[in-house]
């Protein structure tokens, strides 16, 4: 007995740590757009007059329930408006957060309203653990089509039929193309009914079509709003139907139709799926979902989910519009017929967050009650209902749209379910793997890629990887959602020499799980680079994993509204090495190379070089902003463009790979150590850094963010000049960030230079730093201090900090210095009880460990020994 509860727990558990997939939803309105219209909608497909008694409804009363309980005020309809409206105010959208709490990510039709009325679809972001992604409502598009061409007088009808159908094709190309795009939508239901025709005369479509654009022509209109009961509704439909499936590759992007439930201007009769029988068996390889449980007629959705391989079940809206009673035997008739790797759900949430936070809530509790039931009745054993909710909440959605999201449990107060995905017996067909489709896109653009480099970026910032024939990876993908290989727990505790520090062990594996949307071609021909995640063998997370720690951080980050655009600057020498005996000097005719030079860009072998750089980072997708010489003899510089945070991070590993791999190639060396030559400029890696999110320049922003950084910059110094070698360059008086805590707007002598608003450039690091630390330890603490709304103390010193006066320094706050070398920093860091708690105890401690490792190897050598023992390997 003790057991069977314990098992049922389990099953309860998972329901509620379950993340969801929201396979389809539509935007929240903007907070001027609120008022337009009525928080009684939540509940209801009601409008007008016919919403006036809502309030007795038993969808209505039990969201006002739920909704005090969540508020904390009275349950009654007055209080919970006046709570929300209350809510709404807060700032940094908790309340919307709130509500959405549980939601992996939403895939978004945005054509339900005017686009000045909601937030964009990716502003959902801030929201969900995951980007949200787009669902295009093919009638909006060839709405918007048609008003564009009825406008121009010029045209006659039957060229604006022309147009449309030219246009149409287009957009609908572009969009399945298009990655942000994962699905299509018809609200054909509204328009005609689902009993579309398998075939129509194209005539007949364009003679109905003119006749209507000519009618309105003569009643005066101007304006074009909605396709409706025309024969080209028919036509929209099966050639959008017709592109899907003509599309490349195996991965076909589904097609979903509104089913069932709507508002009153919706034939009930014809909105049954039924009517889509001949459409489904004419197009078998394009994924058809069927919307909002095809209530009433949700027993003919899961039987047409049940025999065509390629139609699909949601179970969404009826969450919350349905009483509690109607919810669960909607979930009971679904499941009477329909696999649950065919059922998937939806908020269908639209306008007010509470859509979402009730739907969220009620189809837990429905679920709850059925499994339950199901599993007491033995009907199903408690790990087969629990695939159940996996499947339904999260697995088929994930698959159908090749998400490619994994499956990590949201937070719980109690342990995780003893029963998990992984216990689970495999099904006899795995499921589609999005890696799959990644890779298997890649190569086709991509032919001559032979060989895949699974990388990581150690502690000691050497970027070490294993190479995967292509062949090896296909064939992994087959029975696996992604590519993984064990690797040794040592490789996260081992010196440049593969000295294993102390405190790590050789004893255990890490699965390298290839992030394949990192993907790209070299840095050599005939091999693609990929960013790797360590987990442990049952795919928990690692906490020493370097990738993985940055991740996490800009989670938290998105958390609290805040995400970040990075661009970093590459400054790079070159240095030509003997054809004889190896050694490096420096580069050939290099008389006369200073910051900005010509002179430094002149003769065919050093303008190859460069433009090779240009061309084979562009074959990449990476696009240089600039270049230009620097200061130091053969050093250049590259700057990479602003991308989301991580992507910059990757982006940054990749293009130096290239640039090191192309100058080798010439037979040069190419070198990131921080001061190659005593009497010439350092060679840092600036981070230019902005807030991209909504607000993100305003001061009461990004001043506690910034103020953060200063105040935690003494111990990030540890991991942004991460080697001895770096302090040779932290000088004042040489545009290298000078040695003093301080920010400065346009001061290339400062730590910090803003530069305008958000933006602002981090001097002190280097290209010896692990970036995925020095970011991580960076955006941690900026965002703490925004969290926490920290002042900025420090005001903004237009002048090198090195030559402030002892009142200049008091007024400005610049009294602390940065440390002078690595064991300072460490100890500092060690010190730094909130940056520590930022990070985790567990991955600092490593991370000191290995550092005072490399501090001890590095004491057994002679300074010119260490120097170029240094250069050789960065």
């Amino acid at each position: 007995m003790a057991s069977e509860v314990a098992e049922m727990e389990d099953l309860i558990k998972a329901i509620n740590t379950t993340p969801i997939i929201d396979n389809h939803a539509h935007p929240l309105l903007i907070p001027s757009a609120l008022s337009k219209y009525s928080l009684l909608a939540i509940t209801t497909e009601a409008h007008g007059d016919a919403m006036r008694t809502t309030t007795s409804t038993l969808s209505h009363i039990r969201a006002v329930k739920q909704l005090s309980d969540v508020l904390g005020c009275p349950p009654t309809w007055d209080d919970v408006v006046k709570a929300i409206e209350a809510e709404n105010a807060k700032p940094h959208h908790a309340w919307q957060k709130r509500c959405l709490e549980g939601i992996e990510t939403i895939l978004v039709d945005d054509g339900l309203d005017g686009k000045d009325e909601v937030y964009d679809y990716a502003w959902h972001d801030k929201l969900t653990r995951s980007e949200c992604k787009k669902i295009v409502r093919i009638e909006k598009v060839a709405e918007e089509i048609i008003n564009e061409l009825f406008k121009n007088p010029e045209l006659a009808p039957e060229d604006v039929f022309g147009g449309v159908r030219e246009a149409f094709e287009m957009v609908i190309k572009d969009a399945i193309a298009d990655p942000e795009v994962v699905g299509f939508k018809s609200v054909i239901c509204y328009r005609t009914g689902l009993a579309i025709p398998p075939h129509m005369s194209m005539d007949d479509i364009e003679d109905t079509f003119v006749d209507h654009i000519t009618q309105l022509r003569d009643d005066g209109v101007t304006h074009f709003t909605r396709i409706d009961n025309l024969p080209l509704n028919f036509y929209l439909v099966n050639k959008t139907a017709q592109l899907i499936s003509k599309s490349p590759g195996p991965y076909k992007k589904p097609f979903q139709f509104h089913t069932g439930l709507g508002d009153n201007d919706i034939t009930l009769t014809t909105s049954s799926p039924s009517h889509l029988q001949a459409f489904i068996r004419k197009f078998p390889t394009v994924p058809i979902v069927l919307l909002h449980a095809s209530y009433p007629w949700t027993k003919e959705a899961g039987y047409l989910a049940s025999v065509y391989d390629n139609v699909y079940a949601d179970i969404g809206e009826v969450f919350p519009f349905l009483s509690k009673e109607g919810q669960e035997n909607a979930v009971r008739e679904i499941l009477e017929l329909c696999p649950t790797e065919k059922i998937m759900w939806s908020t269908d949430g639209h306008w007010f967050p509470e859509t979402y936070l009730l739907a969220i809530i009620q189809v837990r509790e429905a679920l709850e009650v059925v499994l339950s039931e199901y599993v007491r009745d033995k009907a199903l054993t408690v790990p087969q209902a629990i695939r159940a909710v996996q499947d339904i909440l999260f697995t088929t959605s994930n698959d159908l749209y090749g998400l490619g999201l994994k499956l990590s449990p949201l937070p719980s107060l109690t342990p995780p379910p003893a029963v998990s995905s992984t216990s689970l017996p495999l099904r006899a067909l795995p499921p589609p793997s999005s890696d799959l489709h990644i890779l298997t896109s890649f190569l086709e653009a991509n032919p001559s890629v032979k060989f895949l480099r699974l990388q990581w970026l150690d502690y000691t910032s050497i970027l070490r990887l294993r190479v995967i024939p292509v062949k090896r990876a296909l064939e992994m993908l087959k029975s696996s959602p992604h590519v993984k290989i064990g690797i040794t727990k040592a490789s996260l505790g081992l010196l440049q020499n593969d000295t294993i520090i102390s405190g790590a062990t050789a004893t255990g594996e890490y699965n390298l799980q290839a992030i394949m949307s990192t993907i790209k071609p070299g840095p050599s021909d005939g091999y693609a680079s990929i960013q790797g995640e360590f987990t442990e063998i049952d795919s928990s997370p690692v906490s020493l994993c370097p990738r993985s720690l940055l991740r996490h951080t800009l989670e938290t980050s998105k958390s609290v509204g805040l995400e970040f655009l990075l661009g970093f600057e590459i400054e790079i020498v070159f240095m030509s090495r003997s054809h004889t005996d190896g050694k490096l000097s420096t580069l050939y005719n290099t008389a006369g190379h200073s910051w900005s030079a010509s002179r430094a860009m002149q003769g065919s072998k050093i303008i190859d070089v460069l433009e090779e750089i240009y061309d084979t980072l562009s074959e990449t997708g990476i696009f240089l902003e600039q270049f230009h010489p620097e200061s130091c003899s053969g050093q250049y510089e590259f700057v990479l463009p602003a991308l989301p945070a991580m992507e910059a991070v990757d982006t940054l590993i990749h293009a130096r790979e290239i640039i090191n791999a192309v100058v080798a190639n010439h037979g040069m060396r190419a070198t990131l150590y921080p001061k190659p030559f005593p009497n010439m400029a350092g060679t840092a890696s600036h981070m230019h850094i902005s807030i991209s999110s909504p607000g993100g320049d305003d001061d009461e922003v990004y001043g506690p963010f910034y103020a953060g950084i200063l105040k935690h910059l003494p111990g990030i110094i540890a991991f942004t000049y991460s080697n001895p070698a770096s302090y040779q360059r932290m000088a004042d008086g040489c545009w290298a960030g000078g040695r003093w805590v301080a920010w400065g707007t346009q001061n290339r002598e400062t730590a910090l230079r803003k530069v305008e608003d958000s933006h602002f450039e981090i001097k002190v690091l280097d290209g010896l730093a692990n970036i995925y630390f020095a970011t991580a330890a960076i955006i941690a603490a900026g965002t703490n201090s925004e969290k926490e709304k920290e002042r900025m103390v420090l005001g903004d010193c237009l002048k090198d900090p090195a030559l402030l006066s002892e009142e200049e320094r008091e007024e400005l706050g610049v009294k602390t210095g940065l440390p002078k070398n690595l064991p300072t920093a460490l100890e500092i860091l060690e010190k730094d009880e909130v940056l520590r708690g930022l990070l985790g105890e567990e991955f600092v401690e490593r991370y000191v460990a290995i550092k005072r490792g490399e501090l001890d190897l590095f004491a057994g050598m002679e300074e010119a020994e260490l120097k170029i023992w240094t250069i050789e390997r960065y």
